[in-house]
């Protein structure tokens, strides 16, 4: 695993205003992801999880704070400028799958790329194939998602978010239309892909998923509380699972 953080975010605040009301979604995230690191985020609901995932994927921005993204400074980056970075950096992974009913498997996979210009349609064919086959779904490339199961429609979806060789892939809790055992292949396939070196960061509010990653971040108000090893592979020294326990060895700054 590489040493250089893909993710690497310093003092994020991020804050929502009304007439009326000043809310504070997170305050003061630091946190680092290493090349090849898989990581979970772990929290109760309104926590800031789906926050933080939507600035670290650069769908919102922050309020306050630096985020290094791939080596460069997108914090202050513009909605159109988000959107040109994100096509090239980031893939994404949902709950509802997110395919598009009307086109086939090859042209949900295909679409980041024809988004993205500047790849022939040979070139696309050929990344479209590499990711269908590494999720094991090149026999459905002309199906449609209707013809799916919905652990079928998750490995399209993850076959689409690594079409276009991200940085880091984020998966928002990839299992939650899944029954258990479309969650455990679908959480293997994370695993592997990982193993061959994809960087991951994974929110959910099943700890046995969590344990599936190497790392678990844990979110209180908005607060990074708490990190640790998972399941079976020992606790980090200085941690627990209680507020206000943070270690910063794993990339957490105090």
């Amino acid at each position: 695993m590489s040493t250089s953080p893909v993710i690497d975010v310093a003092d994020l605040t991020k804050v929502y205003l009304t007439d009326e009301v000043e809310t504070h979604a997170l305050t003061g995230i630091n946190l680092r992801v290493l090349a090849g690191e898989y990581v979970s985020i772990m929290g109760p609901s309104g926590c800031g999880k789906t926050t933080l995932m939507s600035i670290l994927g650069l769908l919102d921005a922050p309020t306050d704070g630096t985020y290094n993204l791939a080596g460069s400074p997108v914090a202050k980056l513009n909605a159109r400028q988000r959107a040109h970075f994100r096509n090239r950096n980031i893939g994404f992974v949902f709950q509802s799958f997110n395919l598009i009913g009307d086109l086939s498997v090859y042209e949900n996979v295909e679409l980041p790329l024809v988004y993205r210009g500047g790849l022939g349609r040979v070139e696309r064919r050929h990344k479209v194939a590499e990711a269908l086959e590494s999720v094991g779904m090149s026999h459905r490339m002309r199906h449609y998602p209707a013809q799916l199961s919905g652990g079928q429609q998750q490995r399209v979806a993850i076959a689409r978010a690594l079409v276009g060789d991200p940085a880091i892939l984020l998966a928002d809790e990839p299992t939650g239309n899944l029954d258990s055992a479309n969650g455990e292949k679908v959480m293997e396939l994370l695993a592997n892909l990982n193993a061959r070196g994809a960087t991951l960061l994974m929110v959910t509010h099943d700890a046995r998923y969590a344990a599936h990653a190497k790392r678990i971040v844990r979110l209180f108000d908005g607060q990074i509380v708490a990190e640790s090893l998972s399941e079976g592979r020992g606790a980090v020294p200085g941690t627990s699972d209680v507020p206000g326990a943070v270690d910063t060895s794993l990339g957490a700054r105090a």
